[in-house]
């Protein structure tokens, strides 16, 4: 349906205080907190150079392509560049041409090697096949090779012997040779290494380590859990165990856009074809850490770094330590394994060329931009290859000609960069006076379903408009300004990705701004296997070549990126667990229970003892301290003047004051079953995706 309002909305100010910090999962102290980047990231896979980390992950239909971060501590990262500016096949899929388009295909799930004195990435095209990069400089620029053939989803092992594999397909896992100029396969070398009915999926990748050949893969059915096989020749046998499940970090899988199966969906429909369903916040799914690589630092630890869907924003990384347990590469630690740290220390590690120092922690991306530059910032990229004719950046503005396209989704030199989480509020000034009409130009988000808010300009009349494709409603303003004259206008974007929620906002002036809309529901989905994205485009809708929009000071602020008062460092609070809505209560008999939920008796009250590296005590306000007698699932939480006694925790922050304990000492959390009645204890593995196992606390002053 569409809606035309030529009075005002109801009034909406938006009042933001100027945040610049951005998220770092570093936490200053000696830890870090995942997930590693709170935007997308997807297909990571990870090598050491030295001293050097280097992160290649999955760009899509998104160019420039293949994205490569690099690290000195695998905490703190910095986007170093791509492999490719653009596409270089001819076809009109990859330009967006006459309603081709290569949304959900493009390049994904790289592989980064490092031999024979240069870099290589690997990775699928669909319907080109295997490509190669290679390069001697990580920064570039890169050598294209079209090494063809039916290979995707891969890893590579550069042997001993000098031989190359490549391991890949579903299920039933190829390993093919290759050739060493990468001009393609060895022909004849493919061969099933692990047949079908093993548990294994995809994701590979491939290492030998200790003369043992082990590959980490991912399966999906009934849910994400990451493998390990292992053998001691290339060809196998292999033998396969899980070696992570089931963390995902308290959160629960995405609203999935759905397509009727009786549908043809076609990019840029009607959105009302498909829907977007509740969830089961009590499912797994893919929201757990699962596909990815393993990396050994310089101290000899090994570190996992795996993806998990999350939520709207995409799939996104996490950094999770490695046990070997009986020759096996388990994710976690001790006494917990297969499950991992939200908080942990950070990588002990110590450089060849000079002993470690604290770094300032470090986003890996300036995401806010002026447009002043010569070039865009590395944040950006294009939905698919854009026309270089039909955009420039001049006298401080991003300029963008409209050509022809019915909507978002088909509209050419759209330029996006991937949303920050968890709330983000992004904001860009629009200049209209080069448009013509039929022109439409604004600030989008390009997902499936698609959304924007604009301005419009038909007939020589500006509108402002706000589109949303998952109801096919549109809402139109009349705009005026004090001297008939509109030059610019300020939109934004207002998003809590983790509720996966957003509105649009616009301002005359930059100040006062007014919702338009509704506050939408945002999803993940399979169709483009990307997140939300916000979108700077301009397209003619009337079919013309149109005129032109500019575009100036984007900036992204982030609320929450500041987590240093997330601790209750001096505070006297009560702690009410998220499953029973009740707070803990230190009883005089000795135990932690629980308790009414309007108690705040001091046996309520408690504070903490900062241990440093994010390390605590926990203290009734009476004086006692929290320490666990016994163990696993037995072992009681009781209190003890006995500070000697007191049990270390690692506080687990989940922001919004939500937290987790984990035990220093045995790896395991502090929790209460919300329905056995028994007192707690310190034996849980983990929050559960919907946070109500009993394990998931807040906290109150």
């Amino acid at each position: 349906m569409k809606r035309f309002l030529l009075a005002l909305c109801a009034f909406h100010v938006s009042m933001l205080v100027s945040f610049a910090q951005s998220w770092t999962a570093d936490n200053g102290n000696g830890t870090f907190t995942n997930p590693l980047f709170y935007d997308e990231f997807s297909d990571p896979d990870i090598i050491r150079v030295g001293d050097d980390y280097y992160l290649a992950g999955t760009t899509m239909h998104s160019v420039p392509g293949l994205v490569i971060l690099h690290s000195k501590d695998l905490v703190n990262w910095e986007n170093v560049g791509y492999c490719f500016n653009r596409f270089d096949f001819p076809e009109d899929r990859f330009s967006l041409k006459n309603h081709e388009e290569i949304y959900g295909q493009g390049i994904w799930a790289p592989a980064i090697r490092y031999a024979n004195g240069q870099f290589y990435i690997f990775s699928n095209v669909n319907g080109k096949g295997l490509q190669c990069y290679t390069s001697k400089d990580i920064r570039g620029p890169w050598k294209h090779h079209n090494m063809q053939g039916n290979i995707y989803d891969l890893s590579v092992l550069f042997d001993d012997d000098g031989k190359i594999y490549a391991i890949h397909k579903y299920g039933e896992v190829h390993c093919t040779e290759l050739k060493p100029d990468m001009s393609g396969p060895v022909e004849g070398t493919d061969r099933v290494i692990i047949p079908e009915g093993n548990g294994i999926g995809e994701g590979h990748h491939m290492y030998k380590i200790n003369g043992m050949y082990y590959l980490i893969s991912t399966d999906y059915k009934p849910n994400g859990r990451t493998l390990c096989s292992r053998s001691k020749s290339i060809w196998g046998p292999y033998e396969t165990i899980t070696i992570t499940a089931d963390e995902t970090f308290g959160y629960h899988a995405a609203p999935l856009t759905q397509v009727p199966r009786d549908v043809k969906y076609r990019i840029g429909e009607d959105g009302t074809s498909f829907g977007i369903p509740a969830v089961d916040k009590d499912a797994t799914a893919c929201t757990n850490i699962h596909q990815g690589g393993i990396v050994e630092d310089q101290s000899g630890q090994w570190w996992a770094l795996l993806m998990m869907d999350f939520h709207s924003i995409g799939r996104t990384v996490t950094l999770a330590p490695i046990t070997w347990k009986d020759g096996w590469p388990m994710l976690g630690l001790e006494g917990n394994l297969g499950r991992a740290p939200r908080t942990w220390l950070k990588p002990n590690i110590q450089s060849v060329a000079a002993p470690q120092q604290q770094a300032t922690p470090f986003a890996p991306y300036q995401r806010s931009e002026d447009f002043n530059g010569k070039m865009l910032g590395r944040v950006w990229q294009w939905n698919h290859n854009p026309d270089d004719t039909k955009w420039s950046l001049k006298k401080g503005r991003l300029r963008l000609q409209s050509m022809p396209a019915e909507q978002l989704m088909w509209a050419r030199n759209t330029l996006t960069q991937r949303v920050i989480g968890p709330t983000s509020v992004a904001t860009v000034e629009l200049y209209v006076q080069g448009m013509k009409d039929g022109d439409v130009a604004g600030l989008g988000n390009i997902n499936v379903p698609c959304s924007w808010i604009g301005v419009t300009k038909d007939d020589s009349r500006l509108h402002l408009r706000c589109f949303e494709q998952a109801v096919n409603d549109t809402v139109t303003l009349g705009i005026a300004a004090t001297d008939g004259i509109i030059k610019k206008v300020w939109l934004r974007m207002v998003g809590n990705f983790d509720k996966d929620r957003a509105h649009y906002e616009w301002s005359l002036n930059g100040t006062d701004f007014h919702q338009m809309g509704r506050a939408m529901p945002l999803s993940y989905q399979l169709i483009t296997f990307q997140g939300s994205r916000h979108a700077l485009f301009a397209f003619n809708h009337k079919g013309k070549q149109g005129g032109y929009a500019e575009f100036d000071n984007f900036t992204v602020v982030e609320p929450k990126a500041d987590r240093s008062g997330n601790i209750p460092y001096g505070k006297s609070f009560r702690i009410i667990n998220l499953a029973t809505g009740r707070p803990a209560i230190a009883l005089e008999h000795g135990l932690l229970h629980d308790t009414y939920a309007t108690d705040n008796s001091k046996l309520t009250r408690f504070r903490i003892i900062d241990k440093g590296q994010g390390q605590v005590i926990l203290q009734c306000e009476d004086g006692r301290y929290v320490f666990c007698a016994g163990y696993g699932l037995a072992g009681d939480v009781r209190l003890t003047t006995d500070a000697s006694k007191a049990e270390v925790f690692m506080w687990q922050d989940y922001l919004d004051r939500e937290f987790m304990l984990m035990s220093m000492r045995t790896h395991r959390y502090v929790g209460k079953s919300p329905t056995t009645g028994s007192p707690y204890s310190m034996d849980f593995a983990g929050a559960d995706p919907a946070r109500r196992n009993g394990a998931v606390f807040r906290w109150e002053e």
